[in-house]
């Protein structure tokens, strides 16, 4: 378990900036269909992906599902990023699922390949090592919504429209709908949802508990990424060691007994001991001032 828990936590190499791909400052980004940002001043350490195809409403085709792969392969290993964003550059959708006119040109086993690659990209979402949120002000079907389950917290306009329709199309959901909304909602409920494959509203997905915060639209249609980047700006002052660490035990206890979640807190909790951050808070504490973490 310890050899597993050390190969998940792989602290990044010495900073490096970001490229700043999807900044109003590089115009040459409009053409890729997944754009990087590294925010600044006091939202440094903020990081957003930008899911910019508007012509096919952000579905996850090859060329947007391998540009995804390449931003999250950068971000892993830059140490700056505390928080990472997953927004929308298309008014109304945040993503509408799978390309199905591209899939549609595919031989059944070039099919198979795809749904593996998508799950594997849910995968790295999901284990990204610093909190994830997905900014939902728009349509979330079918592996849209299946992008949104795999980062840690959910936020949704509440006007936004979410589901796993896939029952509703001849197939199932097959990049992780099936395992992480149970775990999310519960096994009845989860089965209800996947089963009919119902649609619901973004105040309608609060009140089950699949998001974490509905907020009312705005003119500009990006309420819900505000309510993400106001989400990701309280997190953000926090020990970032000890905030991965903490996602690192809830990931992996959440899938186990409790006696083993238990122990794999404390290997977490050991890993924390020795940093520099662990004894900043206790010295801030003791000198009554807000403490300033560095992520050592």
């Amino acid at each position: 378990m310890l050899r597993v828990l050390t190969s998940t936590l792989r602290f990044p190499r010495p900073w490096r900036p970001l490229e700043t791909r999807g900044c109003s400052s590089n115009a040459g980004a409009a053409d890729r269909e997944i754009q990087v940002c590294a925010l600044a001043g006091p939202d440094q350490g903020i990081a957003e992906i930008l899911m910019n195809r508007p012509s096919a409403r952000n579905a996850l085709g090859n060329v947007f599902v391998s540009q995804l792969l390449e931003a999250l392969a950068q971000l892993r290993e830059d140490r700056q990023v505390r928080v990472l964003i997953f927004r929308s550059g298309v008014k109304g959708v945040f993503c509408a699922g799978a390309d199905l006119k591209e899939r549609e040109q595919m031989s059944e086993a070039e099919v198979g390949l795809f749904v593996q690659r998508l799950r594997g990209l849910m995968t790295e979402i999901a284990a990204f090592p610093a909190p994830t949120i997905a900014a939902m002000d728009g349509f979330a079907l079918g592996g849209g919504l299946e992008l949104a389950l795999a980062c840690d917290l959910r936020v949704a306009a509440s006007s936004a429209v979410m589901g796993l329709i896939e029952t509703t199309r001849g197939l199932l959901p097959g990049a992780g709908g099936t395992q992480r909304l149970p775990r999310c909602l519960g096994v009845a409920l989860a089965k209800e949802l996947i089963f009919t494959g119902r649609r619901l509203s973004g105040a309608q997905a609060q009140a089950l508990g699949l998001v974490n915060h509905a907020v009312a639209q705005n003119e500009e249609g990006d309420a819900a990424y505000h309510r993400a980047r106001a989400l990701a700006q309280e997190i953000l002052p926090q020990a970032p060691i000890a905030v991965r660490l903490s996602k690192v035990a809830i990931d992996r206890g959440i899938e186990v007994d409790i006696a083993s979640g238990m122990a794999i807190e404390g290997i977490c909790y050991a890993q924390n001991i020795p940093t520099r951050d662990r004894l900043e808070g206790m010295a801030a504490f003791r000198e009554k001032r807000l403490p300033r973490f560095v992520g050592e």
